[in-house]
């Protein structure tokens, strides 16, 4: 059964995606402004947040709402654990704010997802080449943090499975530096549903902590990173004790 709910609602993700990406495309096609592609984008990815609640039976429990900067011009970086896929569409059906990923340009081939995020105000870059992918974030970054929009990104770079930590990078932290932003960290626990690379989702809570902000005026990357790290990863066992044992 479980894995029948999930094919259906893989397939349900699957068909809608197809109206929305034209959706996208026509309103970018007449001229409309990017935070209007962006409403049309969220719309889609809390559609996949529902359905999976409907179809799977995957609820979400998020605290923490207070903490986010939401009445700050300044903009922040939000750096989330990275579980599954589905953090990917949660965050921005949930912040009140538009969000910008950082993603990898190879995301950018896959039919209609692809030409949806090649749509929107994102930064997707060229991982092959580390040191101008890294300018690129920093100065895109800065322009869209300045816009209002928040960045988000996953300081693991990848998936992790249920109860393992990848190796933590510091870009997210660099970024918030130069622009003079907090990060603002976020625990998932997505796994616990959603398994890493996996097609079967089962029932169950996806808990969402969000952390205070941190301020950057005069951190380094490396140190403020591993407070990030550290809180991340001890939230992490807080909310989900049985896969850390």
């Amino acid at each position: 059964m479980a894995l029948i709910r999930s094919l259906l609602h893989l397939l349900v993700m699957i068909i809608t995606v197809i109206p929305y990406t034209l959706t996208i495309l026509l309103v970018r096609l007449l001229g409309g402004s990017p935070a209007a592609r962006y409403r049309v984008a969220r719309a889609w990815l809390k559609l996949c947040v529902d359905s999976a609640r409907w179809i799977v039976g995957i609820r979400t429990r998020i605290t923490g709402m207070e903490h986010l900067p939401k009445d700050s011009p300044q903009g922040a970086v939000l750096l989330v654990k990275h579980q599954s896929a589905f953090e990917t569409f949660l965050m921005p059906a949930i912040m009140p704010r538009p969000l910008a990923y950082v993603f990898k340009k190879e995301l950018l081939k896959i039919p209609f997802f692809g030409w949806s995020i090649g749509s929107l105000d994102m930064i997707h870059i060229d991982r092959s080449q580390r040191a101008r992918a890294f300018v690129h974030v920093i100065k895109r970054g800065k322009q869209l943090l300045g816009q209002g929009v928040w960045v988000i990104m996953f300081p693991e770079g990848t998936r992790t499975a249920r109860g393992e930590k990848g190796a933590y990078q510091a870009s997210g932290a660099r970024l918030a530096i130069e622009a003079g932003v907090p990060v603002v960290p976020v625990a998932v626990t997505s796994a616990r549903c959603w398994p890493a690379k996996a097609l079967v989702k089962t029932p169950g809570i996806v808990d969402v902590s969000i952390g205070r902000p941190i301020p950057t005026t005069g951190r380094k990357s490396d140190e403020l990173m591993r407070e990030v790290e550290d809180w991340i990863e001890a939230e992490m066992r807080r909310l989900d004790p049985e896969a850390y044992r």
